[in-house]
């Protein structure tokens, strides 16, 4: 884990090619965004802005993509997945096909990303 406070907690998804890609993920279940109070729907949103914020700031890449679904595990999580013209999928989303081969990515340091996600999300 990344970050957490009481509503969410950040997490690193274990996807070869993308060493960027986390998820915010909701403590509680809820399936829907709408199964939250306005407050808490804001506090969520805030803390998805706030990782693109930080992965945009610390690695650069060339577009970030944010998504929620839930098809397969119905428990509210966003994605907050780095891209670059280099990876496997680019432009297609990274659960499309395969594009090219993955280029080499930098090591994402937790450390650094954990420290910074405290400094802007509290």
């Amino acid at each position: 884990m990344l970050w957490h406070d009481a509503l969410c907690r950040v997490v690193r998804a274990e996807v070869d090619g993308y060493p960027g890609f986390l998820r915010v993920v909701l403590s509680r279940h809820v399936a829907e965004m709408t199964d939250l109070d306005p407050t808490e729907r804001d506090r969520m949103m805030h803390v998805v802005f706030g990782v693109e914020r930080v992965l945009r700031e610390m690695y650069r890449p060339d577009k970030v993509n944010l998504a929620s679904f839930g098809n397969q595990v119905p428990h509210l999580h966003w994605h907050v997945i780095p891209r670059f013209r280099g990876d496997p999928h680019f432009p297609e989303p990274v659960w499309g096909a395969v594009q090219r081969k993955a280029a080499t990515r930098p090591a994402v340091d937790d450390a650094r990303l954990s420290a910074r996600l405290t400094e802007l999300l509290g």
